[in-house]
This record gives C-alpha cells, structure tokens and sequence, in this order.
C-alpha cells in the first residue's frame, strides 16, 4: 500500500484547528478549577468521618472512578434527560461530567495529602490551640501542599486528555474539529496526526512539571 502524504490540504482549516484547541483548553481550565473546588470541599468533609455524609461521599467517589469517563458522558447527556425529563445542553453535560469526575480523583489528592500529614504536627498545633479551619489553614495545608502538588498536576494532565470523549456528544474540541476537518477531507493520517503533536505539545512540558514536583514530594525528615 502506497500512500502520499499531504499536509498542505488542511492549511485552509487551520481556524478548526484553533477553534478546537481554544474549547479544549477552555473546558480543561474550567473544570479543573472547579473539580479542584469540588474535591477540596469532598475530601476535607471525608475527614471529618460522620457515618451518613461519609457514605455518601464514598459512594460518589467510587461511583466516578469505576466506571469509565466516556460511559459516564453519554448516561449523562442521553439517558439522566430522560431520567428527569429536561434536555440537557452538550456542553453542559461535558461540563458537568468532567467537573464530577475530576473532583471524585481531586477528593482523594487532597484527603491523601492531608492525613500524610505527620501526627506530631497535629498534636503540636492542638497543643498551641489552633482547631477545626484555622488547624487546617494555618498548618496542615501548607504542609499538605508538597505532596499533593504532583498528582494534582498529574491528574490535571490527564483531565485535558479526558475533554477529548466530549466529542462523541458534538462538543465542538479538538478532536470533533478534527473529525469535521477529516469528513471534508478524507485524510484522517495527517489530521490526527496533527491533533497528536497538539496534545502532545501541550501535554509533555505540564508531564515534565509534574514529574518535577513528584521529585519534592516527600518531607523533610530533619
């Protein structure tokens, strides 16, 4: 099979090109800020351990993590309207989903890096009467935050990976543009490959970070 690559047909959807990627970046920013509020609220509420609520928020966290992003996407968009008889908007439910789905894997970063937290420090700010927001403002988030860091990136990396299943609902990202640029065209190799080197332009230098925060993440022994 003799196959001629031709690159230089796309030049003329360069704008799909940059309309895709300005949604994709949009929807990672939007819901990584949210799902990081959300997994903040979710994962300090898990510390407190009251029976009922603590259920409740397992319950969510598993639910999310345990069943994959793209069936999630499309139970949301084609069978929850049903469920309460209201249409949903695409990019509402994209939204929505990807907000859910990283706050439940933000909760855990957070819960995690906050019980890593030595003990001695605890007993040591109780001794010195902080307690309940101030306890953990003043001194164990801002020990919490070195071992968090790394995998709050990590998972923010893969968050921009997920945004691409929102094009199975016709979200207008990257990869929907790209699935549009490839029906006028019929050159799928140099669309997705162009679509591949976008992601990975905007993925490796945000890898490399988190593996330079992975690198701080343990305390100081001293």
């Amino acid at each position: 099979m003799h196959y001629v690559w031709d690159f230089s047909i796309l030049g003329k959807y360069s704008h799909l090109f940059w309309l895709g990627l300005g949604w994709t970046v949009a929807y990672t920013i939007g819901t990584i800020l949210l799902g990081t509020l959300l997994g903040l609220i979710v994962g300090m509420l898990r510390l407190k351990r009251w029976p009922v609520i603590d259920w409740l928020l397992i319950a969510y966290i598993e639910l999310f993590r345990c069943t994959p992003l793209l069936v999630q996407i499309v139970w949301f968009y084609y069978a929850f309207p049903v469920v309460i008889g209201l249409n949903i908007p695409a990019h509402v439910a994209a939204v929505t989903v990807l907000t859910l789905y990283g706050g439940a894997f933000y909760a855990e970063i957070v819960r995690g890096s906050i019980e890593s937290v030595p003990r001695g420090q605890w007993d040591a700010a109780h001794a010195l009467g902080f307690r309940g927001w101030h306890l953990l403002r003043l001194v164990i988030l801002p020990q919490a935050l070195k071992p968090m860091m790394a995998p709050y990136v990590n998972q923010s990396v893969t968050q921009l990976k997920n945004t691409s299943l929102v094009s199975v609902i016709a979200v207008p990202d990257l990869v929907y543009n790209a699935t549009l640029i490839n029906a006028e065209t019929y050159r799928p190799l140099e669309v997705y490959t162009i679509v591949a080197l976008i992601y990975f332009a905007i993925l490796f230098p945000a890898t490399l970070a988190g593996r330079t925060l992975e690198r701080g993440m343990t305390y100081d022994k001293a």
